[in-house]
């Protein structure tokens, strides 16, 4: 019985700074009071820009207000005025290791509190998500998460939060957006609103390269990325970048998949002179282009 009321107090602890967040039609998801008066959930769980609504502890319903969406890290922050609530206390994912117990503190519905226990899956260092985020460390859940768990506090079995849960990085599995990652996104949210990333304006998809080229070049890598699309407009497009051009080096580094292209694209990038290495017609072209920022509903890389 200790043990099992010890994971009762870690979730009456943390439960006391975690709301419910109505962002969407139907079931509300959950949401955490990282800092006072700031909220963050899941970024796809909101699917409105006003009219958003959060259930406190105590079950009173407030207005908030949309601070900003991050789509790569699917992180979505929200201020709300005149709440005084305390913040949760933080931990470190990256002490986390594949078994490991924990504990997804979430409020979904009128219900309440709910809470699901399990193992970690599996952990890693950075990673990159396929929507081009950078999160401080890879911690996978052994399973998915249930409705509504989305934007719930994971905690250890220390008490501490070690970061936010979400469904959509990740097909058929929960994972754990870092503690770490939570900070650096809300301070970017809260003073501009977005997530600045770099932006070429390209659709691409992985190709083989053909020996011949391979041999030609002196390639020491098989494969690279198909332009398939340009945005009109775009970095790409004015810098001379057409269809069927196949990308092989950004900055002289190989461009073999778009993990590359996301790693060549960060903030920093923005407004700086990128060198492509691309081939056209089985020649090797050179091409300088300016990275964009990229937009913030726009599909192309």
């Amino acid at each position: 019985m200790d043990f099992s009321d010890d994971l009762a107090d870690i979730v009456g602890r943390v439960g006391r700074s975690v709301v419910a967040v109505h962002g969407r039609h139907r079931m509300p998801s959950s949401g955490v009071i990282w800092r006072h008066g700031v909220v963050v959930t899941a970024a796809h769980t909101i699917r409105r820009e006003d009219g958003i609504e959060v259930t406190l502890t105590d079950g009173r319903t407030v207005a908030a207000v949309l601070a900003g969406l991050d789509s790569g890290t699917d992180l979505g922050v929200l201020k709300l005025d005149g709440v005084d609530l305390d913040p949760i206390d933080s931990g470190d994912a990256r002490s986390l290791k594949p078994g490991h117990l924990a504990l997804a503190v979430a409020r979904a519905d009128e219900l309440g509190i709910s809470a699901d226990f399990g193992v970690i899956g599996s952990t890693g260092g950075p990673w990159r998500t396929w929507r081009g985020g950078q999160l401080d460390a890879f911690v996978r859940l052994d399973g998915g998460l249930r409705p509504g768990f989305s934007g719930a506090a994971l905690a250890d079995m220390r008490g501490q939060v070690v970061g936010i849960c979400t469904s959509a990085l990740m097909r058929g599995a929960g994972m754990v957006i870092p503690g770490m990652t939570v900070e650096r996104v809300t301070d970017e949210l809260l003073a501009k609103g977005r997530v600045s990333r770099g932006y070429l304006g390209v659709g691409t998809q992985q190709v083989n390269l053909h020996d011949t080229w391979v041999d030609k070049m002196s390639l020491p890598f098989s494969s690279g990325l198909l332009v398939n699309s340009l945005a009109p407009g775009g970095p790409a497009e004015q810098a001379g970048v057409l269809i069927g051009d196949v990308l092989i080096e950004l900055d002289g580094k190989p461009c073999r998949d778009m993990g590359d292209v996301h790693a060549a694209l960060g903030s920093a990038s923005i407004g700086q002179p990128l060198q492509i290495a691309l081939i056209r017609g089985g020649e090797r072209h050179a091409c300088s282009v300016t990275v964009g920022e990229r937009p913030q509903r726009n599909s192309c890389r």
